[in-house]
């Protein structure tokens, strides 16, 4: 049998395609243009998109595991819920699912609730399922290199209760190393859940401060402007994706999403390591940009 890789082309599909790498389980990957996808070896790329139900069926045949990742898309809610009803009537034997942390309590922000949903369906119809929940992805920032650069400005309006951000490698890592416990499984495994969090409770002011050490100047935090976050987004991305990136923003500032020690030691056992951490990502993208 077989592991299907969903959203396999994107951030995240890319680093668990390169952590299941070398695993000797046999890897496909679900992409739009599978001659133009550039994959690790022995990966098969299976042509589709989680929008074409025909395309899905085709794809979950001979799939005994699968990672399924909705994209950000105005139906991305449609989209999970008939993955996940696609895999169940296939027989897979075992899910890993991309959801968000703290969908249950960010009620007013689309992609956070949708995600959320997707969790009851896995609740209720008991599917053999684990949840990953990734908190805000550290390599975002990476998007930060023209203002801090130039002007010596973080740019992005966290806010300053804290949000415990997530390496885009531990997630990969993570999602992996489920899926292969669910594949190498003699029968279904029970429900499982982990936060995809990272070691520190990150401000506005405390991301600000790691700059200026790593870079070597001032940095300064750009401040609250959600009216200008939204007008930036809409220059390259749909009105109604600015608009859920604006509220999604705004309950950063208003509640933060800092986790627990016992969400973080949770995924330090999964990962057999601590998470990565935020200042480690600064210091080791500043000398990159140094040298490039």
């Amino acid at each position: 049998m077989a592991i299907l890789v969903t959203g396999s082309t994107g951030v995240i599909g890319k680093q668990v395609l390169d952590h299941l790498n070398g695993s000797g389980i046999e890897v496909r990957a679900l992409t739009r243009s599978p001659e133009k996808a550039q994959f690790p070896a022995g990966v098969t790329a299976v042509k589709g998109d989680l929008s074409d139900i025909d395309a899905v069926r085709r794809a979950m045949s001979g799939v005994s595991t699968v990672f399924v990742l909705a994209p950000n898309a105005a139906d991305e809610l449609t989209q999970a819920l008939q993955t996940l009803s696609i895999a169940r009537e296939a027989g897979v034997k075992g899910i890993v699912y991309l959801s968000v942390f703290k969908g249950a309590e960010y009620v007013d922000v689309p992609h956070f609730t949708g995600k959320h949903t997707v969790e009851r369906m896995i609740e209720h119809c008991d599917l053999p399922a684990t949840v990953l929940r990734p908190a805000y992805f550290i390599q975002n920032d990476v998007r930060q290199k023209d203002p801090l650069l130039t002007h010596g400005v973080y740019g992005m309006p966290i806010g300053g209760k804290g949000i415990s951000m997530v390496d885009v490698r531990d997630i990969g890592e993570a999602a992996a190393r489920e899926l292969l416990r669910r594949e190498r499984a003699a029968n279904p495994l029970p429900r499982e859940t982990y936060e995809l969090v990272g070691p520190d409770a990150l401000t506005s002011e405390s991301i600000a401060a790691i700059w200026a050490e790593a870079l070597g100047r001032s940095v300064r935090y750009g401040g609250d402007d959600l009216d200008t976050l939204e007008q930036r987004l809409k220059a390259v991305a749909p009105g109604w994706l600015a608009y859920d990136m604006r509220l999604m923003m705004r309950r950063y500032q208003q509640d933060g999403a800092v986790a627990s020690k016992a969400e973080v030691d949770r995924l330090a056992a999964l990962l057999g390591r601590q998470p990565r951490s935020y200042r480690d990502f600064a210091v080791a993208t500043a000398a990159a940009w140094v040298k490039g």
